[in-house]
């Protein structure tokens, strides 16, 4: 690479608002042309936003496609990124690359022509929408037509030939949740999965597959559909109908179905904010609670944690893991039930 700031690989030359910010938590970034000599350009198919996002977007549009649309094309001209203002947090996309910069080194390894996905956040990523195609509603997913422009410092992968884009968007966009189940849990632990949305279905897979016969998992859910979707897959032992914004009805119940042990690890995937205390209170002393959930507010875990005197390692999961891509569409492949799950609900194209 040529010689340049230090920051350049990171994105802050785009950084109108405030200066001296990283691109991600600057209220305002520069989404235009031309790309500078270290960045990829690429022309965006779709955006997965993340499920925290899109299910506040739409509440506040009443379930209406076209207030979604109308919510992101606003974020979008205003702020140069999908970085929404009330969650704080983005998504991914897929597309195909336009143009490499002479002096990209980052880590996707491309050429114009390639498809690929971004696995940074678009709450970080320069994005420019010409047109919203279509937005869908019950998979997070919104086609565009637009651009990005991707950093040097930004993480992301060729789209397998074997997946539909889409399907494997929706597995690389939570690609980090059962990467880390994978380190956090142990043969024969009793682990606790708050969540059973996708990353909630991939983690209790995951886990399953280290626990083998040893251990136990339990699942939290509000709904006993959502704990029965779970169960089918072969991943959970002990499922528990309790909602997770109420901590003490969670503590009851693990307490009841653990004999007071508690759990070893909990892995919060929820979409739902005012879930920390039931993460926390479901562990027991010296556990391991673990938010890849980008409604979590690391101050309510970490001064509640306290509040109630739990000796709980809080970790909060920042969606990277060394290899997280392959790891996560290698466990959809092993598995021909998963894989025909993911292609059937996000195998569109």
């Amino acid at each position: 690479m040529a010689k340049h700031d230090a920051g350049v690989r990171y994105g802050t030359h785009r950084v109108i608002e405030p200066k001296g910010a990283l691109p991600q938590a600057a209220l305002v970034i520069d989404n235009s042309l031309p790309i500078h000599p270290t960045e990829m350009l690429v022309d965006v198919q779709m955006l997965n936003v993340d499920a925290a996002s899109f299910t506040q977007m739409k509440k506040a549009a009443g379930n209406d496609p076209d207030g979604v649309a109308a919510l992101i094309l606003k974020t979008v001209a205003e702020r140069g990124k999908q970085h929404n203002p009330v969650t704080g947090s983005g998504g991914m996309l897929t597309g195909v690359v336009r143009a490499v910069g002479p002096d990209y080194d980052g880590p996707v390894d491309a050429r114009p022509g390639d498809r690929i996905a971004t696995l940074v956040s678009l709450s970080l990523t320069p994005l420019k929408i010409d047109a919203i195609r279509k937005v869908y509603m019950d998979r997070d997913q919104v086609a565009i037509e637009g651009y990005a422009i991707l950093f040097s410092s930004g993480i992301g992968v060729k789209l397998p030939d074997d997946f539909s884009r889409d399907a494997a968007l929706a597995a690389l966009d939570v690609a980090g949740a059962p990467a880390q189940a994978y380190r956090l849990v142990k043969p024969g632990m009793d682990v606790g999965i708050i969540g059973t949305g996708k990353s909630g279905l991939l983690c209790a897979i995951a886990t399953r597959r280290v626990l083998g016969t040893t251990g136990r998992i339990f699942g939290v859910a509000r709904r006993q559909e959502s704990l029965d979707h779970i169960g089918s897959f072969g991943c959970l032992d002990v499922p528990i109908l309790a909602d997770a914004t109420d901590p003490v009805a969670v503590l009851e119940a693990v307490h009841r179905a653990t004999d007071g042990r508690m759990l070893d690890v909990v892995l919060n995937t929820t979409n739902t904010p005012g879930t920390e205390m039931s993460t926390v209170m479901a562990c027991r002393e010296g556990g391991v609670a673990y938010y890849f959930n980008m409604a979590t507010s690391f101050t309510a875990a970490a001064l509640g944690a306290e509040g109630i005197g739990r000796d709980v390692t809080l970790l909060i999961g920042n969606g990277y893991v060394p290899d997280h891509a392959r790891i996560t569409l290698d466990l959809v492949r092993s598995d021909a039930r998963l894989r025909a799950y993911f292609e059937d609900k996000y195998g569109k194209a």
